[in-house]
């Protein structure tokens, strides 16, 4: 295998190799140290200001996910989900509010320290996988190893075990194209968690994908949140696979609402 062309990566800068300041991990309360939500958004508001008039997506938002919980947001399409994820991701700032995340207050992040913050702390999935189609599916793993400045062949060795981890180490040397939209959406998640990140973004993981084979990416995302102690936020349009989540929430009117759970069936493909 040729990876000349990855040597031209550069080691991102890392800012933040100490954690920066933000609320605390724990908190003390009578005496008993009690675990601190690993997101808190309060007092929320995001606008803007289009040529004609101002758009506001959301109105004093508030949000609290405790670390292990698998929270499914869903709602209209135009409600803001996405742009919910980018700012809990550190890739949009609020206009307004206080937004915490892992431990830091990520809308006073400049934009190398939000980087890095993403880098450490953030494994994305989208509905469209964006792997680069040049590389094959280990060496697309392996690059956000390679761009924190790893060694080329330790991050390839992590990469293998990711694959291995989502079923696809017999597709290592295989190029997106030549793979099935399914695999490529497996790449795409073992890729968001090679860094161990401890939050799981996930924007219509399945979106892209038939029934079935979007019911075969959820078990996978379900499994390795459970195995790998993940805390996951998922955007989606299918209410059965939100009825999964710990939790499910509608975005609607710029506030989550949560979603009465309703009794899961006992027979599951």
């Amino acid at each position: 295998m040729k990876l000349n062309r990855m040597t031209q990566i550069s080691p991102a800068a890392d800012p933040l190799s100490s954690r920066p300041a933000g609320e605390p991990e724990a908190r003390a309360q009578h005496g008993v140290r009690t675990q601190t939500p690993i997101i808190q958004v309060s007092g929320l508001q995001k606008s803007y200001k289009p040529a004609r008039g101002e758009l506001t997506l959301f109105r004093d938002l508030s949000l609290q996910v405790e670390a292990g919980e698998m929270v499914a947001v869903v709602g209209q399409s135009g409600a803001g989900k996405s742009t919910l994820l980018h700012i809990l991701g550190a890739l949009d700032a609020p206009s307004a509010g206080t937004v915490y995340c892992a431990s830091t207050n990520v809308a006073q992040l400049g934009p190398r320290q939000a980087a890095a913050f993403r880098s450490r702390e953030i494994g994305y999935v989208w509905q469209f996988h964006y792997l680069l189609p040049e590389f094959t599916a280990l060496e697309n793993v392996a690059m956000p190893l390679l761009a924190r400045g790893q060694q080329k062949r330790k991050a390839l060795a992590v990469a293998a075990n990711w694959l291995r981890e989502v079923g696809l180490e017999d597709r290592a040397d295989h190029r997106p194209g030549e793979l099935s939209g399914g695999e490529q959406q497996r790449v795409a998640l073992a890729r968001a968690l090679v860094n161990t990140p401890r939050l799981l973004l996930a924007d219509e993981p399945t979106g892209d994908l038939d029934e079935i084979t979007a019911g075969r990416v959820f078990d996978l995302i379900e499994r390795l949140h459970a195995s790998h102690g993940l805390t996951s936020i998922l955007v989606t349009h299918n209410l059965d696979l939100a009825a999964r989540c710990t939790r499910a929430l509608r975005l609607e009117s710029g506030r989550l609402v949560a979603i009465p759970a309703a009794p899961r069936s006992e027979a599951r493909e």
